[in-house]
């Protein structure tokens, strides 16, 4: 079976088996959450269908999300995001600490209930990094008010996080040997996203000698737009800053299993949910091993609850080596067939 059908194919109405995807805030793109936003607000026809579901995921989760915008002094953005003028990225980063965060938090929520409510709850979440906080949202461990909440403290420690994210198109141990050869020893590996790609974490300068050696090497190399480090064991501070906000909020037991690609497994109902959080600063994401735990579930179909699809496209390369169900990013697709 292929790892994705051709776009426009139709999905046999017998698969409702899922497991939706949580992506860190690398792959985020208000272009593409407003582009879905128009779709919605358009007549429905055979290419909007969207609107049935997406429409009224979207208003419901930012109805929420806004109310903890206001509460952290910021300005409503359901309203800005979906409205007839929605922000560029750079005005939605200019707009406040927290402003990206919650538009990422809650575009993933909606696309997760947009999702459900086309085929039904999903098996398993998968969350990436920044992307945990909204898995675990989906799994009923948090409200989505207080999801935002912690989105919103992880923005906040996330401001005092020195150096910078570089994208490496190299596997991890291309990266490993890259970093040698810089002689870098306080840039790490932070991400590893498939046998092709990987995120590095550092300081400035040490990321701009590495990218230079990079292109000498003809190694793809690619700044993310983001104005931190994380995943890097000097940010040991933030870490315990960021579990003691996550602390004051109620967590229930997860209703389904939330498979985490820092802690590398799933998690279990003793963990101690905000250190776990908080361990995405400091230590790295391990993509493929994730997937390799949700694909065990054998669900009928991955969906990316996101904007973009970076991490779709490593889902497909990490499961192609067996028979894999479809792939899809829904959001980043104008054609999904919903």
């Amino acid at each position: 079976m292929s790892a994705s059908p051709p776009r426009g194919s139709k999905r046999p109405a017998s698969r409702h088996s899922s497991v939706h995807l949580f992506p860190g805030q690398g792959d985020f793109s208000v272009g593409a959450l407003t582009r879905a936003a128009r779709t919605a607000r358009a007549a429905p026809t055979a290419r909007s269908a969207r609107s049935d579901r997406l429409n009224p995921a979207l208003r419901e989760v930012f109805e929420q999300v806004d109310e903890v915008a206001v509460e952290r002094g910021l300005r409503p953005l359901g309203p800005w995001l979906l409205g007839q003028q929605p922000p560029t990225g750079r005005e939605l980063a200019q707009a406040g600490t927290g402003s990206s965060q919650l538009a990422l938090f809650g575009a993933s929520m909606a696309a997760h209930r947009a999702l459900s409510a086309f085929v039904g709850a999903p098996t398993a979440v998968v969350g990436v990094s920044f992307g945990e906080i909204a898995a675990l949202t989906a799994a009923g461990v948090l409200t989505i008010a207080d999801g935002a909440r912690a989105a919103h403290d992880l923005a906040v420690v996330l401001s005092s996080c020195p150096g910078g994210l570089t994208l490496l198109g190299c596997s991890e141990q291309s990266a490993r040997r890259l970093l040698d050869r810089t002689g870098a020893p306080d840039a790490v590996v932070a991400v590893v996203n498939d046998d092709r790609s990987v995120v590095i974490a550092g300081p400035v300068p040490a990321l701009a000698r590495i990218e230079k050696v990079a292109g000498d090497t003809n190694v793809a190399a690619v700044r993310l737009r983001l104005p931190f480090s994380s995943h890097h064991p000097a940010l040991a501070a933030q870490s315990e800053a960021f579990a003691s906000s996550v602390r004051a909020y109620a967590l229930s037991p997860a209703r389904v299993p939330v498979y985490s690609a820092v802690a590398g497994r799933r998690y279990r109902p003793d963990d101690d949910l905000p250190r776990r959080l908080a361990d995405c600063l400091v230590r790295p994401a391990v993509v493929p091993t994730a997937l390799r735990q949700a694909a065990a579930h054998r669900p009928d179909v991955f969906f990316e609850a996101g904007t973009g699809d970076a991490l779709a496209s490593s889902a497909r390369r990490v499961l192609s080596t067996s028979p894999a169900p479809p792939v899809h990013a829904p959001l980043a697709e104008p054609d999904f067939p919903w």
